[in-house]
């Protein structure tokens, strides 16, 4: 859970807050992968472009997953025309300002909306998102309503370093709503999050995240446990869906895809020495095998998508047409 969230967090993400008086409709158009939307006071609804419109009231939280836009209107079906917001936001008069990371619309409406957009680029935090559902929703009442006090109160002030903590209390705020999704009443959790908390699953996979490099063995993983190697393989199969050195490759291999990017001038050496591979071929067919392309393919940019002008303009040249 912890190296799922590493990556999501609201450092250079785009934060808002805006009060509205009905009617109101505010379309976001970026579709950043993750969007979380609360309610500090009033409420509306969130209408996603692709699936059912859910409520949003005072104090609870509701979590869109891109790339789809969606809206947040005083009501479903509302005559107020639509206001574009997304990283550069309108002038003040129609829902904020126009900054990189943040936007603020002050008004006298009962409606008070606060929106973090999370930038999710790494393949570490992929499992995350396939996890969750185009929009989910958690009422209000649980451990978020403290975030959101402190949200409020620093929402209200212009104060040094302000973006910085608004940063972090979303941060607090998505991991607070998504804990609540996965363990309500009745919820289909990802494998992942149940095998954690198992006697036997639960401690080989905090291993396997902690020291992902490390030369593992069943065997290995076993006796750390403190289980049979039988047990554990039967055990971390049942629960996470596949078997532990095959959960570590993929891992190994996320980790990889992330480093080749980040770190362009390391050679393919270099990082498949860091997710435990000593050997750079073997490390290259392995990448080819879980990720489709070598590392190589995956580093290089893909080539930019030809308009349709410019594919008839080759056709001319070429004689075709």
């Amino acid at each position: 859970m912890d190296d799922l969230f590493r990556d999501v967090r609201a450092h250079g993400s785009l934060f808002g807050s805006s009060t509205l008086s009905p009617p109101f409709s505010l379309r976001f158009v970026d579709g950043p992968p993750l969007t979380l939307c609360t309610a500090l006071s009033g409420g509306g609804w969130i209408v996603p472009e692709h699936g059912e419109p859910e409520p949003l009231n005072a104090y609870d939280t509701v979590v869109v997953r891109g790339p789809g836009t969606f809206s947040f209107v005083d009501e479903v079906g509302t005559a107020a025309e639509p206001v574009d917001c997304g990283e550069f936001c309108a002038v003040p008069e129609l829902g904020g300002t126009r900054y990189r990371r943040g936007w603020r619309a002050e008004g006298a409406g009962p409606t008070t909306l606060i929106v973090g957009a999370y930038p999710i680029g790494s393949e570490v935090g992929r499992p995350l998102l396939d996890a969750l559902p185009v929009v989910l929703r958690v009422a209000g009442g649980g451990t978020g309503d403290a975030v959101l006090d402190h949200l409020a109160a620093e929402v209200s002030v212009d104060a040094p370093g302000q973006q910085v903590v608004l940063d972090r209390l979303l941060d607090w705020m998505l991991v607070c709503t998504l804990r609540a999704w996965f363990d309500r009443p009745g919820g289909e959790p990802p494998s992942w999050w149940t095998a954690r908390r198992d006697p036997v699953a639960g401690p080989a996979l905090r291993l396997l995240h902690e020291e992902p490099a490390a030369p593992w063995t069943v065997a290995l993983l076993a006796e750390k446990a403190g289980v049979a190697r039988s047990t554990l393989a039967k055990r971390f199969a049942e629960l996470v869906g596949e078997p532990p050195l095959t959960y570590l490759t993929r891992r190994r291999m996320a980790l990889a895809a992330d480093l080749l990017l980040e770190r362009p001038a390391a050679t393919v050496a270099e990082v498949a020495r860091q997710v435990g591979y000593a050997d750079a071929f073997g490390f290259s067919a392995a990448f080819k095998r879980v990720r489709g392309v070598t590392p190589s393919e995956h580093r290089r940019p893909a080539p930019p998508e030809r308009t349709a002008t410019q594919v008839l303009s080759d056709c001319q040249q070429a004689g075709m047409v």
